[in-house]
């Protein structure tokens, strides 16, 4: 409705959607301003918001576009654009070219520095994550805040507990940056996974301050991993006081009690969810082809692709099985038939998206997905079979961390 736009209306427009998790429609909106025939030319407040919706998507293609309009307009020597690109970039899963962008940048702030040790953090390179972080502070850049989640999640994904729990001490004895509710959720995290959950209780009843949805939240995804029904209905009691219409932790802890087989208690956190009219999140996993990014959801029957994806996928999981493959149908939280379970399963988000792009893509050409979710066991066994049996190299960025996938491997080493 406004009669004139300019730079700042539509920077700020796409700043809005790309800041609230709605990466597709901030895309959307850049495209109309380029196309729109007008004075206002994109600036480096524009390009930033851009480049955060291409790393959330993880639109490489649609990400090097932006990197030469950037040189292009010069805009190349403006620090948080550089930023932005090294993370973009470390997020499609490239993260040879963000450490070329941050190489190429000799005044460097404790922003872009973040970026890498962030970027080398989610593809669980920690040992990198903390040489850079050290190299940061020779280099006389004082860590922020965000520094220490970066270098402490880096920790979490790699299993490097001593060299996690030493960094946390160092926050106030060395730094004098007190930890927020983010860095103990991190330490939480990082004691948690390593299956060290009574020094990770004792972490959040010994808070300075009070412990808020991300503390108990990381001490539940802990508990989902090593199946500890006890601690988890403390965690989850805590997380519905503080989270009522969170819809997640009710499904997280039912996916707990169906691990342990308590079947009673599933269909008592359904009821309940039902009651509220909570619902949860759905899978939904994206892909780029040919700058184009094509979108799925879990059992996707509408997708005009559906029968032929499927088809593949039905026809990959008879070859694997050949070879050893048994589907993982306990992550189907609903007591129905085996057959049934693995109907559900083969329909998962990312499997669509690894078989679209098995398609729409040349041989020997890497195969990036990004999932709003974390990657379920089932997906992770299937995928890694696939990278082995179609010679393919696959990158897929779950809700936490980046999983390459190659010859039957993954880079998280099963950690995650």
């Amino acid at each position: 409705k406004m009669p004139v736009r300019n730079v700042v209306s539509w920077s700020a427009m796409i700043a809005c959607y790309a800041n609230n998790g709605r990466p597709f429609e901030a895309l959307e909106l850049f495209r109309d301003m380029v196309l729109e025939n007008n004075d206002s030319f994109p600036n480096s407040v524009t390009m930033v918001s851009v480049l955060q919706a291409c790393a959330a998507l993880a639109a490489l293609e649609q990400g090097k576009v932006l990197h030469g309009f950037i040189l292009r307009r010069g805009l190349d020597s403006i620090l948080p654009v550089i930023s932005a690109l090294v993370t973009m970039y470390g997020r499609c899963g490239k993260l040879e070219m963000g450490q070329r962008v941050f190489d190429q940048k000799k005044e460097k702030d404790v922003v872009l520095w973040n970026s890498l040790i962030s970027s080398y953090g989610i593809h669980g390179f920690g040992h990198k994550a903390i040489q850079i972080f050290e190299e940061m502070i020779d280099n006389g850049v004082s860590p922020s805040h965000v520094s220490f989640g970066s270098v402490l999640g880096a920790c979490s994904h790699a299993g490097l507990v001593e060299e996690g729990k030493m960094l946390f001490e160092s926050m106030v004895k060395e730094h004098g940056v007190y930890p927020t509710a983010h860095h103990y959720a991190c330490m939480v995290d990082l004691l948690g996974r390593a299956n060290r959950l009574e020094e990770a209780t004792k972490i959040v009843e010994e808070m300075r301050i009070e412990p808020g949805p991300l503390v108990w939240g990381a001490l539940l995804g802990s508990c989902r991993i090593h199946c500890n029904v006890e601690l988890a209905e403390r965690a989850s009691q805590r997380l519905f006081e503080l989270e009522p219409t969170n819809a997640g932790n009710y499904v997280l802890l039912a996916d707990i009690y169906a691990q342990a087989d308590m079947w009673r208690e599933v269909k008592r956190v359904k009821k309940f969810l039902k009651a509220r009219g909570l619902q949860k999140v759905s899978g939904r996993s994206w892909i780029e082809i040919e700058r184009k990014l094509h979108s799925f959801m879990s059992v996707d029957e509408f997708n005009p692709h559906y029968e032929q994806i499927h088809a593949l996928v039905f026809k990959l999981s008879t070859e694997m099985k050949e070879k050893g493959y048994v589907p993982r149908t306990d992550v189907v939280l609903y007591r129905l038939d085996d057959e049934e379970k693995e109907r559900i399963v083969l329909g998962h988000s990312e499997k669509l998206a690894v078989a679209f792009g098995l398609i729409n893509s040349n041989h020997g050409e890497p195969i990036r997905v990004t999932k709003n979710l974390r990657l379920c066991e089932d997906c992770h066994t299937f995928v890694k079979l696939i990278s082995k049996f179609a010679e393919r190299e696959i990158l897929i960025r779950d809700v936490n961390r980046y999983h390459h996938f190659q010859n039957g491997a993954c880079s998280c080493g099963d950690y995650w």
